[in-house]
């Protein structure tokens, strides 16, 4: 699998680790935008056959320090039915991802995030049905498979009004955690060997974790509206360079 960047370059290693640290504490302590943060840095350094994989595993160890952290708000009935729609989706998933072509990968994970940071993500709330958690986890990992970050649709699926910060962290965790799991069995048995990149994913998901510890003391205290009006700008421009760097590529 191709590599945008030579093991010499120390200091993209550095880069990317300190982006997983930024983005498992934008998560943590925003509830929702740091898998968003690390995909597109991933985008600029790896082949989108090796980004899917690598994010996908980097986020289920950033998820699963929140969800343990926060594991007395879980609530265990969602998250069986988000599961089920979820295996569902990654049995279907499978089948396309050893023919998708390389490119469309990368463009589908730069229209997400235009999408995400402009179009309509609706606050649906189906948390509170079981057809809506298994539909949640169904359309959510499905759409995982090929664009990666896809946190925004799973908190439009989880979030309602009367939830407690904590509450919906801590669901919220639990359902990407096993979101990305499924992922990572996916892409194994497609034939991706996380062992060779082991050094990366090793560091990445150590400086999640103390990303983690870091944005949940500042769960709460950081001016929320502002933040994410300047990130969507950041995630904009991020996208439109990886639509640009794939147009000049073609």
């Amino acid at each position: 699998m191709e590599v945008l960047w030579s093991p010499e370059e120390h200091w993209v290693f550095l880069v990317l680790c300190f982006c997983s640290f930024l983005g498992s504490l934008m998560s943590a302590s925003m509830g929702v935008g740091g898998g968003a943060f690390l995909i597109m840095m991933l985008a600029e350094f790896l082949s989108p056959l090796v980004l899917i994989p690598i994010h996908g595993i980097v986020q289920m160890a950033s998820n699963a320090s929140r969800c343990w952290l926060t594991r007395q708000y879980v609530d265990e009935s969602l998250l069986v039915w988000f599961f089920a729609g979820a295996l569902v989706a990654s049995v279907i998933g499978a089948q396309g991802i050893r023919w998708l072509p390389e490119d469309l990968i990368t463009w589908a994970v730069a229209a997400f995030i235009l999408y995400s940071c402009w179009g309509p993500m609706p606050n649906v709330g189906l948390s509170e049905s079981r057809i809506g958690r298994i539909m949640g986890g169904f359309v959510t990992t499905l759409a995982t498979l090929f664009a990666g970050a896809t946190g925004p649709l799973v908190s439009a699926w989880l979030r309602t009004d009367h939830q407690d910060r904590f509450y919906y962290t801590a669901n919220f965790s639990s359902c990407m955690t096993m979101q990305h799991g499924l992922k990572i069995l996916v892409f194994s048995l497609a034939g991706f060997n996380f062992a060779e990149w082991a050094g990366l994913i090793l560091m990445m998901i150590v400086c999640g974790y103390f990303g983690t510890r870091v944005g949940l003391k500042l769960l709460g205290k950081m001016p929320e509206k502002v933040f994410k009006k300047y990130f969507r700008y950041l995630l904009t421009f991020l996208a439109l360079k990886l639509i640009w760097s794939l147009s000049v590529n073609q």
